[in-house]
Parts: structure tokens; C-alpha cells; sequence
């Protein structure tokens, strides 16, 4: 065993090539020993304006490229009504909430059908509390987290994280010294782990010890 390989997902909710990344990364590594987290990254923060269904740009990128990707995935996903986009910053600082008790990667997943299967509004507190609850999470906590804005300020320490990379599009995919942006082909990605692995190993010195295994 050469330890568990760290797989760190820039991404922002309203990112359908974000939710197209999730196939390939869980076919990649469906029986290797890694860790993924999902880590945010606004495309358009407060008070930039967000996209418009209506209006020209979505419906052709969709049309262009995140159909014909999502059929040849075999990925249910249809571009959201909800006009203007919603900003994500909430929705992110709920993620916060969501990691601290041990759900962040499950709160991510479950953002993603929010808005591009079920066309739902992620900018909208009591939207997000009913998604967070069916996940397991404590309704009034986190209720109380998005009022009192609790976790804004980690929030904006996970988007320098993403700044001191210098992402600029997601999704950003960090394995090791790899780095993928956009979706990426699970023997990409395989190949980026199984680099990984190896280069552990030679750092570690080749050798077993009682935490690290063998």
C-alpha cells in the first residue's frame, strides 16, 4: 500500500461540466485508494451579473458541448430555467457547514441534481436547507448557519485556496503534480492517481512502516 492519494475538485454549482466530472472521476478510481474533495470556486461572484437561460450564450454552449458530452456519459442533465442564475456564495458557505460534519462531497453531489436535474434555485435559503436535510444534516443548524452567515468567512478562505492556484476554470482537478482542467477521461485520470502512487512511494523510500503500511 502506498497511501491514500489526495484528489482536490475546484468547482462552482452551476458548472454543468462540474456535475459531467463526477462519472469519469468515480470510474477512474472506483478501486484505488483515494480521497476526493470537492473545493469552491465562484465563476461569477456578487455583484458581477450571472447568465441568463434566455438569452443567447447558454442554450448554444449547451447545445455545443454539454449535451453531446452529457449523452455520450449517459448523464440526466438538463439546462436550468431559473433565470438569472443564482449566485452560488450561499450555497458554498452551506458546503462548509456540510464538510465540518463529514458531508461535504455528498452535499456537492446532491447541488448538482439540484439545479441541473431538478431545476431548483440554489440561491434560495430555504431551498438549500431542505437539500441539506435530505442529505442528514441538521435543518436548524444549518438554518442558522446560512442566516448568521457563520461560515462566510471560511468561505472566502476556500476561493483564496482556489486563487493562490490560479484557477480560473473549473472543473480544476489537482492529483499530485497533475492538473486537469475540464472533464477528464477516467484513463487520465487513472493515470494521474497511479503517478501519484508511485511517486509516494519513491518519497517514502520504498520501505513498510507500522502507519504508512505496505
Amino acid at each position: 500500500m502506498t497511501g491514500t492519494v489526495k484528489i482536490t475538485v475546484f468547482s462552482d454549482y452551476v458548472c454543468p461540466f462540474c456535475m459531467l466530472a463526477e462519472g469519469p472521476l468515480e470510474e477512474a478510481t472506483k478501486d484505488l485508494d483515494v480521497e476526493i474533495e470537492w473545493k469552491p470556486f465562484e465563476l461569477r461572484a456578487f455583484p458581477a451579473p450571472t447568465l441568463r437561460p434566455e438569452d443567447e450564450y447558454l442554450p448554444a454552449i449547451w447545445a455545443r458541448a454539454v449535451y453531446p458530452m452529457a449523452r455520450r456519459l449517459g448523464v440526466d442533465i438538463t439546462l436550468p430555467t431559473v433565470s438569472p442564475q443564482p449566485y452560488t456564495h450561499l450555497a458554498f458557505e452551506g458546503y462548509q457547514f456540510a464538510a465540518e460534519h463529514g458531508l461535504g462531497n455528498e452535499y456537492t453531489h446532491r447541488m448538482f441534481r439540484a439545479f441541473f436535474q431538478e431545476d431548483l434555485d440554489l440561491g434560495e435559503p430555504d431551498i438549500l436547507q431542505a437539500l441539506a436535510a435530505e442529505i442528514g444534516l441538521d435543518r436548524a443548524g444549518f438554518r442558522a448557519a446560512l442566516d448568521n452567515r457563520t461560515y462566510r468567512d471560511k468561505h472566502q478562505e476556500a476561493l483564496r485556496e482556489a486563487q493562490a492556484y490560479q484557477v480560473r476554470s473549473v472543473p480544476t482537478i489537482l492529483v499530485g503534480d497533475t492538473r486537469i482542467e475540464g472533464v477528464p477521461s477516467p484513463v487520465q485520470l487513472r493515470k494521474a492517481v497511479l503517478d501519484t502512487q508511485a511517486q509516494q512511494l519513491v518519497a517514502f523510500g520504498g520501505a513498510c512502516s507500522v502507519d504508512g503500511g505496505c
